[in-house]
């Protein structure tokens, strides 16, 4: 098994106007109570979406629209407040395979990156038009190039950036630590045949 590299992201995008969407909205305190993050996806903004369908509106994660879409993209600081990684975790489970935002909360970065799930931020006038372009046509496909710092959505191209650090750790896999302990193994043998704490532990 190999480290995953991340140097591309794809697919049809989701709009999720609005600035400051903290972590309690993505994912309310009431389902963090689970051992594991299996079926948190299906609690993404559930509050927002109910009020949203109270008010006669419907949430953009429950336009068919966008149903299936994989690049989500938002405004100023999303993912502050709380410091829960349930949020990050839930997108990625529900198939979000990147964000493109005007910026994200440290923490909500930190830990999308620990999980593979590039945060590329843009320039509000080049959020503003791929919201609205993406909003014309929910078919459009947005296209990132990590590397390179470019996207594109039909005509419209724009540039996405990273902290250097961060986009190595997806270029070379930096970011998985099991697969690259698993692409690594020999050393973990190695530095196990050394320690005798571990020898004892296995003549035992």
């Amino acid at each position: 098994m190999e480290a995953l590299r991340i140097t591309h992201a794809s697919g049809r995008g989701t709009p999720l106007r609005g600035e400051d969407i903290d972590t309690d909205r993505i994912m309310p305190a009431r389902f963090l109570r689970s051992v594991t993050f299996e079926g948190l996806e299906a609690h993404v903004f559930v509050d927002d979406r109910a009020a949203a369908a109270r008010a006669g509106a419907t949430h953009p994660f429950d336009q068919p629209q966008y149903r299936g879409a994989s690049i989500l993209v938002v405004n100023r600081n999303f993912g502050c407040g709380s410091s829960r990684e349930h949020a990050p975790q839930a997108l990625k489970r529900l198939g979000i395979t990147a964000l493109v935002g005007e910026s994200f909360s440290e923490i909500f970065f930190g830990n999308s990156t620990m999980i593979g799930l590039p945060c590329l931020t843009a320039s509000p006038a080049d959020v503003e038009a791929l919201m609205s372009a993406i909003e014309a046509d929910p078919a459009i496909k947005v296209q990132l190039d990590l590397v390179a710092g470019t996207g594109r959505a039909g005509a419209l191209a724009f540039a996405v950036s990273m902290p250097p650090n961060v986009l190595d750790a997806f270029r070379t896999g930096a970011w998985d630590m099991t697969g690259l302990m698993l692409e690594n193994y020999s050393e973990v043998d190695a530095t196990a045949a050394r320690l005798p704490y571990i020898k004892n532990f296995a003549d035992a």
